[in-house]
């Protein structure tokens, strides 16, 4: 045994020791061959998949590189010993929107059975040899593209997973593969992933602080906490009934989101699937379009009055803990006119997302601790009552701004329905021109050059607040106009997540180079230009049909600090894992995989997948690895990492570990 193969040994050793979380694997395969008449039979090819995964259907779904890639099925029949029946039938599922790609997809869970037909020719002499090519998605990644070939045997009807023979010179092409990394033993290359719901619970929390700035709830507050310091025996009585009125309108809230959860309970995607209807979604339009038109003033939306008067009647005759409970409903369903639009936009952010009906209770609770909260701090400090501004005619003012809001809601909306039908009615810069216009229409009404049905009399002198968020509102409007160019500047920070992606754009899109990068595409000639300029390296694993890949680029690495650190401090090599150009033959080998099986190395993006397995213990995109000429990590790897603010951190990071050790 000679020292490359023991070199090898000593590598493979070490990828067998990795844990299974670090290489995916989420589809396995079973093949069978059943007889349907004497000469006719039935490829039998059955994927059973990991929960979270999607496998795609054999169609392709927008162009080339937008959607999944399809999974393909092809047939050895040499000699000739039998033919195939029609194409590779596959379940027939509905197309559905993908979030992940932002297309209309076939995509299976769970299991999918592919049948091929074929009608025996040469019963002693078949041959059949199955090669299944395929890639797979989660919520947030893609793995690279697979191939597995299966030989069937006619007499038994079971197929056997070919294992490709593991030569010396497999070995030697497998050890060039891998790279001498230092600095192993104190970075992590686990993939971390957490779900933080704070934000939406302070996005809740905001929109309630704005709820109670609204003519139906703002008077409420001073009335409501007199009452109860007044009707209670004591001072400290009336002071827990208000803390306990206000932890109802909390309950209240929450209790609101319960549905959600017995519906993801009962199908965890059915609340992808209210989000990405075509109907619901025109519907949520034309409602936030009624809640604007109300809140500028035309007419009124509110719950019938029998509601509230049966509410507020079982609150006066029931008393006690469970009157003040009542009491609390009543205030939730008089102030739905004021609320309901906010709570809206609260349902539609929280459906269409991945957070489903978790992120909704966040919200939710944050929403109803910000409604709940005056109520139990003018309790326990009811002199602040007299600090309160007095009811007028600047909580219609909210209404109307709040209308605007609503207008540019209601277009999200739209765009969900123009992208799952692909109408192409709101492209992102018509898009972005809708909100810049309801940006100008807030300035131009708080200055007072338009007017509203409910508005009182025109004063020669703007409130101090007017000026301010009129100003604000003009201010964001300037910050929107970069959004209508074809330019770096395109990409909005603050709106990112809301417009439609990047390359549904009015304008002809280049999706080969990321943002005008300079990119090597291959990672030595990538480590020789950072030896030559003395820089450090950037590996950014990634591939053509990987949409969190172009997510990163668009939204994080547009950014102005980020871009200008990549392209200025580091030598980026992009490695895409689903190239399927062909090797050289030369280059072209066997690999012994950590999981158990082999692979045939047999195109760029076969290379370059095994090399990101072979030396990171990783097989998902994206994924980026800061190091020196001298293969010295510069800090952990890290994965999607949509916060620009922590993805400059790492950059800087690496940055500063590369000048210290030079």
């Amino acid at each position: 045994m000679n020292r490359i193969f023991l070199t090898a040994l000593v590598i493979f050793s070490g990828l067998f020791c990795v844990q299974a979380q670090d290489f995916l694997d989420p589809v396995s395969w079973e093949v069978t061959l059943q007889q349907e008449e004497d000469d006719t039979y039935n490829i039998i090819m059955q994927a059973t998949i990991d929960e979270g995964w999607h496998l795609y259907s054999q169609k392709q779904f927008g162009e080339e590189f937008e959607g999944p890639i399809p999974t393909e099925f092809s047939y050895n029949n040499s000699p000739k010993t039998f033919s195939l029946i029609g194409p590779t039938q596959e379940p027939d599922v509905p197309p559905i929107y993908d979030q992940v790609f932002e297309l209309d997809v076939v995509y299976f869970e769970d299991k999918a059975v592919f049948i091929q037909p074929i009608k025996v020719i040469d019963p002693d002499g078949l041959s059949v040899e199955v090669e299944i090519f395929y890639s797979v998605c989660d919520d947030v990644k893609c793995l690279a593209p697979e191939t597995k070939t299966f030989s069937v045997d006619l007499a038994t009807g079971t197929a056997k997973f070919n294992k490709a023979e593991i030569t010396e010179a497999d070995l030697e092409k497998t050890a060039a593969l891998s790279v001498p990394l230092k600095g192993l033993e104190k970075y992590d290359l686990e993939e971390n992933k957490e779900k933080d719901y704070l934000t939406i619970f302070l996005l809740g929390f905001i929109g309630g602080l704005i709820a109670l700035l609204t003519p139906c709830v703002f008077p409420m507050i001073p009335l409501t906490v007199s009452f109860f310091t007044k009707s209670g025996r004591s001072r400290k009585q009336g002071v827990m009934n208000a803390v306990l009125y206000g932890f109802f309108i909390f309950l209240i809230y929450i209790l609101l989101s319960l549905p959600f959860h017995l519906l993801d309970t009962v199908d965890p995607e059915i609340l992808n699937n209210i989000s990405t209807n075509t109907y619901l979604n025109i519907l949520f339009f034309l409602v936030f379009i009624a809640f604007a038109i109300s809140f500028f003033g035309y007419f009124e939306i509110t719950l019938p009055n029998s509601w509230s008067s049966a509410m507020d009647n079982k609150a006066t005759s029931i008393g006690g803990v469970l009157g003040i409970f009542f009491m609390a409903l009543t205030l939730a369903i008089v102030s739905f006119s004021c609320t309901g639009p906010i709570l809206g936009s609260l349902l539609g952010g929280s459906l269409t997302s991945d957070g489903g009906a978790m992120q909704l209770s966040m919200g939710m609770g944050g929403f109803g601790l910000a409604l709940a909260f005056p109520f139990a701090l003018f309790a326990l400090f009811p002199n602040w009552l007299t600090n309160l501004p007095k009811s007028g005619g600047w909580l219609n003012t909210v209404k109307v701004v709040l209308g605007f809001a609503e207008v540019a809601l209601a277009f999200k909306f739209l765009s969900n329905a123009d992208l799952v039908e692909h109408w192409g009615l709101l492209k992102r810069e018509i898009f972005i021109a809708v909100w810049a216009l309801c940006a100008l229409g807030i300035g131009l009404y708080l200055f007072g050059f338009i007017r509203f049905p409910h508005d009182g009399p025109k004063t020669k002198r703007k409130p101090f607040g007017n000026i301010v968020i009129g100003g604000l509102s003009i201010l964001f409007m300037l910050y929107l106009l970069p959004g209508l160019t074809n330019t770096k500047y395109a990409n909005l920070k603050l709106l990112s997540g809301f417009p439609p992606p990047l390359f549904y754009s009015v304008y002809d899109k280049d999706t080969e180079a990321p943002l005008g990068l300079d990119a090597y595409k291959d990672f030595e000639e990538g480590v020789a230009a950072a030896r030559e300029a003395g820089k450090p390296i950037m590996i950014d694993f990634t591939g053509w049909a990987c949409v969190n890949c172009r997510k990163m680029e668009e939204q994080v690495w547009s950014q102005e600090e980020i871009f200008k650190v990549i392209s200025e401090e580091y030598i980026l090599i992009s490695l895409y894992v689903d190239d399927r150009k062909d090797l050289p033959e030369e280059d072209k080998f066997n690999y012994l995989k950590p999981s158990g099986g082999t692979k045939e190395i047999r195109t760029i993006g076969d290379k370059w997948a095994t090399f990101q397995t072979v030396n990171f213990k990783n097989n998902s995109q994206p994924y980026y690895v800061l190091m020196d000429a001298d293969f010295n990590l510069l800090n952990s790897p890290i994965a999607y990492t949509p916060d620009g603010e922590e993805y400059l951190e790492w950059l800087m990071e690496g940055l500063e570990n590369f000048k210290n050790k030079n």
